[in-house]
């Protein structure tokens, strides 16, 4: 389906070398007062316009802005050439048709119009809605546990950010501004409600009872017949626990994502679960 696209500007920088200036092989940038600019009046077939998990490779169709924001209104940070290559980050879905991606360490935003799906973090070319979750999974390994909270880095977690908790939970302390528990990094991998879609907001919208009693954005399936991406919860009167499945024996030894516990943190690991538990799965998965 054509889409109309607004007129994109580029604006071409002037570049004044002068020895001596900015140090050894330093340059002075002064930008023209002379705009000039390329105008695209035609209308485009949108080559991308659905979700695509975090840290997936895209390739630009043609030379396109990076703006600070999603629309035509914002700045310009500089241009991609086309055929460049540029990463998604923050979010799985398109703002109005622009996507959240970085290109040479600058992170923007760019029209889908003029963007193509390279590869998803999995290899493929295409991916399902089960794949952007364990995709958003990963992002969130080696964060700390943070009770009552939800939110992380899609870039992954360093020393400075990754966070820290220490003491027994619910009365523990936290340090540091990411981190998630079992039911905020659920919330987060599975964007329930679908307005808890950046990774980076902080959000804490259900708990274990919400994810064991009701079903919001959710329905129970069999134990036996969970698939990946889907979720194991249990609720008792002393609290609850949730975590995502990824592959195995849903009765045995299985592979999961999980925010752990506050000595853990958010790990990727094999482990087992109790009779107690149940299954769930996101609608729409």
């Amino acid at each position: 389906m054509n889409a109309k696209v607004t007129p994109r500007v580029f604006w071409i920088p002037v570049f004044l070398f002068a020895a001596g200036c900015g140090g050894a092989g330093g340059e002075l940038e002064i930008q023209s007062d002379e705009l000039r600019g390329v105008e695209e009046t035609g209308e485009v077939s949108a080559e991308l316009s659905s979700s695509v998990p975090i840290g997936s490779t895209l390739a630009t169709t043609a030379n396109l802005n990076l703006r600070t924001g999603p629309s035509t209104g914002y700045r310009i940070l500089h241009v991609i050439p086309q055929g460049a290559h540029v990463t998604t980050v923050n979010r799985t879905t398109p703002s109005g048709g622009w996507y959240n991606i970085k290109h040479n360490g600058v992170v923007g935003w760019s029209y889908g119009g003029y963007l193509k799906l390279v590869s998803t973090p999995s290899g493929g070319t295409s991916s399902g809605p089960r794949d952007a979750a364990i995709a958003r999974a990963k992002t969130g390994v080696g964060f700390s546990y943070w009770w009552g909270h939800g939110r992380w880095l899609a870039s992954g977690p360093t020393s400075s950010t990754r966070g820290s908790c220490t003491g027994s939970c619910p009365s523990c302390s936290h340090s540091g501004g990411y981190g998630a528990d079992c039911s905020g990094y659920l919330a987060k991998v599975w964007v329930v409600p679908s307005s808890n879609d950046v990774l980076s907001e902080e959000a804490h919208p259900y708990s274990t009872w919400n994810f064991y009693y009701e079903s919001t954005s959710w329905h129970g399936v069999s134990r036996g017949s969970v698939r990946k991406a889907d979720a194991m919860v249990y609720r008792s009167d002393g609290g609850g626990h949730t975590f995502l499945y990824e592959s195995g024996d849903p009765w045995g030894s299985m592979w999961t994502y999980e925010a752990r516990g506050c000595s853990y943190g958010i790990v990727h690991n094999i482990r087992t679960a109790s009779s107690a538990y149940k299954a769930i799965a996101r609608n729409g998965y």
